[in-house]
């Protein structure tokens, strides 16, 4: 895969992921957030497990890498896991409330505390531009809001939570690349957000046959597409495209979940709003294309 191909690619899964804010809030109105987010990865296990096998079981050539695919990848997809499930929870179950258009851009905000969170985990310090971006997206959130924080809704408040399990998530996605098995990594790390999410709906939903039936449609977009198809090509295209990059191609979901809203929800922002999304788009580009991070410790290994 060539970089270009990359980019392409992690283009094409900002599309889906940003339509997907559409279908995951339509969801709610016959499935809880935990049902939703157990039935999407039980598909997503399914559809990839048998990709997963051939992928892991193909004969390889004398000259390829090896890679230990053991109990390290098992470990890792499993930690993933956990900070994807925290992340599409806090997500769900703001989407009761939040608008698609507002958790499209509040979700942004996980590009912009990834850095913080590489520097507290891996010891590689943020780049000079990081704290002008922290402010920068703290006034956009604060403007996406009307000018106030209070007239956000607490399904907002949810979503900009989720914002730091997703930045753990793409730091995990990046160690789980380097095992050269996208595919089974996702496998693996889907098959723990069912297992979580399936005893969070046992505790907390009522789940039924019929309000999965309903919500088929948007359980198969989201667990085809935007789950297993699109962190499928985000973990290989880590491998060809340098996460700054790739942060900053895949924060255009919030564009797209901004149109489909529109289009298909017939939601709409007053212009101070419009101010706000501008500006946390505006601090995810600025944290990325600033000065490149000075390592200060060894990566997590």
């Amino acid at each position: 895969m060539t970089r270009l191909s990359a980019d392409l690619l992690l283009l094409f899964a900002a599309a889906i992921w940003g339509l997907a804010f559409v279908f995951q809030k339509t969801a709610m109105a016959t499935l809880g957030p935990c049902g939703f987010i157990a039935a999407r990865a039980v598909v997503a296990t399914l559809a990839l497990a048998p990709l997963a096998w051939f992928e892991h079981t193909r004969p390889r050539s004398p000259t390829e890498p090896r890679h230990n695919v053991g109990a390290g990848i098992v470990a890792v997809a499993a930690v993933a896991g956990v900070a994807f499930f925290g992340g599409a929870a806090f997500q769900q179950y703001g989407l009761t409330t939040s608008t698609a258009t507002n958790g499209g851009f509040l979700t942004a905000l996980y590009v912009v505390l990834t850095p913080p969170l590489a520097w507290l985990l891996r010891g590689v310090r943020p780049g000079p531009t990081v704290l002008p971006a922290v402010a920068l997206s703290a006034a956009g959130t604060w403007l996406l809001g009307g000018g106030t924080f209070t007239a956000l809704s607490f399904g907002d408040w949810l979503i900009a939570a989720c914002a730091l399990f997703w930045a753990a998530h793409v730091l995990l996605s990046e160690r789980g690349s380097t095992f050269d098995r996208p595919i089974l990594f996702t496998c693996l790390q889907f098959a723990m957000v069912a297992m979580l999410a399936t005893i969070g709906a046992a505790l907390t939903e009522p789940v039924t046959l019929a309000a999965l039936a309903a919500a088929k449609g948007e359980i198969l977009y989201v667990g085809l597409l935007s789950s297993a198809l699109t962190f499928t090509i985000l973990t290989a295209a880590l491998r060809h495209a340098p996460a700054s990059e790739a942060a900053v191609i895949v924060s255009t979901e919030s564009l797209f979940a901004a149109l489909a809203g529109a289009v298909l929800l017939g939601e709409r922002l007053p212009p101070i709003a419009w101010v706000g999304a501008a500006m946390i788009m505006a601090a995810v580009v600025l944290v990325q294309v600033g000065p490149r991070a000075r390592t200060v410790a060894p990566p997590v290994s």
